[in-house]
């Protein structure tokens, strides 16, 4: 199967574990750029309200361009709390959220100090609760494509590889909101369970690859 070649994100889009179900082993790039407004930092939750983004603030670089593994998070606005607590009072009601409650929430009470770090073991989480079992790895340097590898980077970008025809699930706020795709796969997760797997739709990699 193919390696399966992605940027870091923070609490990665259902369409990153689509991909990650789909192929072989998974390489997350740590020598591309930073860039903003990615998901690199930020996640798309469900709420009462609609779709929120949690953003993680990260330490500004004093170069025009800084490394993804060289990126620092701040401590800017007591970010963990907020964002803890907006994942609660998202999902509190959810089927699942308590029965994984005790594995997130430590991430938001130990200080990290690269987001790389961050996000990796957010996703290894997230993997290991969903039942993927897939080897994970930071490259060691910037990955040139190669035949045996599918370059799906470009997921890291809001918009790109979403499905034109998503394949529903509960969500909490459902019958308010209608079904809302692509959001982080926490959303999956808390209102599906065991069941996660098994709800990953297809992405249509074709318009992903770079």
């Amino acid at each position: 199967m193919e390696t399966i070649l992605l940027c870091s994100a923070y609490l990665p889009p259902v369409s990153f574990f689509t991909a990650i179900n789909s192929g072989g082993d998974v390489l997350i790039e740590q020598y591309d750029n930073y860039c903003k407004q990615t998901y690199r930092n930020r996640c798309r939750i469900a709420t009462s309200a609609g779709i929120q983004t949690l953003t993680i603030p990260v330490v500004k670089s004093t170069a025009p361009k800084q490394l993804m593994k060289d990126v620092r998070i701040s401590d800017h606005g007591e970010w963990r709390h907020q964002h803890w607590n907006a994942l609660e009072s998202a999902y509190m009601n959810s089927p699942f959220f308590m029965y994984y409650q005790d594995d997130f929430r430590p991430f938001y009470e130990k200080k990290y100090e690269f987001l790389i770090d961050f996000n990796t073991e957010l996703t290894l989480r997230i993997m290991e609760l969903a039942g993927i079992n897939k080897q994970l790895k930071l490259t060691e340097s910037y990955t040139r494509k190669t035949d045996d590898m599918l370059d799906l980077r470009a997921l890291a970008e809001p918009g790109i590889g979403e499905p034109e025809s998503p394949q529903p699930y509960w969500q909490v706020f459902k019958q308010k909101y209608g079904f809302l795709p692509n959001l982080s796969a926490v959303d999956l997760l808390f209102n599906m369970g065991p069941e996660f797997p098994m709800q990953l739709g297809t992405v249509p990699f074709c318009t992903c690859i770079i």
